[in-house]
């Protein structure tokens, strides 16, 4: 089998999981260390989205090549998908469901002239928030064990195609 697919796979899966650690791990929190709350908090809200749609788009084209690669023998896409579809339901919960609640209750601070913080709904916020970040982590975490468990390629380990010594 040609390995262009698991590259392609592989190129999905990297995107994805570096994308979300970068956005996630580096860039929110640099946001809030440099910025206003009210401005990094709007300007984290559309790195969010970006990194939503890039999961999405990964996840359910690795999704489809992993059951590619299933049909065509590759058994260790197996397990891949599992953990592919959990980091999509977690980016699907994460940010489909509970995000357009969290910017309902933004806008409604916003309406009433308010600084989110300082609003009737700031605990709300923070507790969907905090619900967002525990499958924002989730995510990253299956993110994790999915790269480290991508299977290696056959010519790095120096092995053919049939197990044997190339």
């Amino acid at each position: 089998m040609s390995s262009a697919p698991h590259r392609v796979f592989r190129l999905f899966v990297l995107i994805w999981v570096g994308s979300a650690l970068t956005i996630g791990y580096v860039v929110a929190p640099t946001l809030f260390a440099m910025l206003e709350p009210s401005m990094a908090g709007n300007l984290a809200a559309r790195l969010f989205r970006i990194e939503a749609f890039v999961g999405v788009g990964c996840g359910i084209l690795s999704l489809a090549l992993g059951n590619m690669l299933v049909r065509r023998g590759a058994s260790d896409y197996r397990r891949l998908r599992w953990l592919v579809i959990g980091m999509l339901l977690c980016v699907l919960i994460g940010y489909f469901v509970l995000q357009p609640f969290m910017d309902g209750l933004r806008e409604a601070a916003r309406a009433a002239g308010l600084e989110l913080a300082h609003s009737p709904y700031a605990a709300r916020f923070g507790l969907l928030h905090g619900i967002a970040m525990l499958f924002y982590l989730a995510e990253t975490l299956l993110g994790l064990a999915l790269a480290w468990m991508l299977p290696a390629p056959a010519r790095s380990l120096g092995v053919g195609p049939a197990g044997s010594a190339a």
